[in-house]
């Protein structure tokens, strides 16, 4: 028996064979099966049709960079309140202080016009453009699904609030309240935290849109 089993051969099992050529398959597929998502989705970003990056739009993702944008708006807001405070209580009908020579000053002075001291004849409208800039940035914040963004519309918020708070509660009346501004550097405008908040942030957004990138979380390629 032995003998003729050698003369014969042992036959064939198709499914052995099978069972043995499934795992080079799986390398030439792509890897492991550990490398892919439980529901058969990439882990990272995908491509649509017309060639643009989307990032994960779950209502978790959207909360998140919703908490970030107001806890920068927060952050910027506390930090030029704060400062404001600190400048009417302590410098105020002062003398400068002179941090670096005369390059740059810490000196008070009331703003009634817009950012660095432009237009004092138009404190009104400066008001309503900032209501206006916080109105939309709440819009905004629906569709929120980027990190930059988040953080620059926490910028822009914080800022516009910042100084909207002058308008309204300080001299000489609502709506019409002067801005309190005492970074002075050489040679240019006197400004304050919320005016360095709303810079950053709308060159943050410039920035942004040159790279294509939307507050959705969709980045155009093109």
């Amino acid at each position: 028996m032995a003998e003729a089993e050698r003369i014969i051969g042992t036959p064939d099992i198709p499914e052995a064979e099978g069972h043995e050529g499934a795992e080079p398959e799986k390398a030439a597929a792509g890897g492991s099966p550990e490398a892919v998502e439980p529901d058969g989705q990439d882990a990272g970003a995908a491509e649509d049709g017309d060639g643009s990056t989307v990032v994960d739009r779950s209502p978790a993702t959207r909360r998140r960079r919703i908490i970030l944008l107001f806890c920068v708006a927060v952050l910027a807001y506390l930090l030029d309140l704060g400062s404001k405070m600190l400048v009417v209580a302590k410098l105020e009908h002062q003398e400068p202080i002179e941090i670096f020579g005369d390059w740059l000053r810490l000196d008070a002075i009331r703003n009634a016009g817009a950012a660095f001291g432009l237009g004092e004849a138009f404190t009104i409208i400066f008001t309503i453009i900032a209501a206006t800039v916080i109105v939309v940035i709440a819009r905004l914040a629906r569709k929120l699904y980027s990190l930059p963004w988040a953080i620059a519309l926490g910028l822009l918020l914080g800022g516009a609030l910042g100084n909207l708070t002058d308008r309204i509660f300080r001299a000489p009346g609502v709506f019409e309240g002067a801005v309190v501004d005492f970074i002075a550097p050489a040679h240019f405008a006197v400004f304050n935290l919320a005016d360095s908040a709303i810079v950053c942030g709308g060159i943050l957004i410039v920035l942004l849109s040159f790279k294509g990138l939307d507050p959705d979380g969709t980045v155009h390629k093109d």
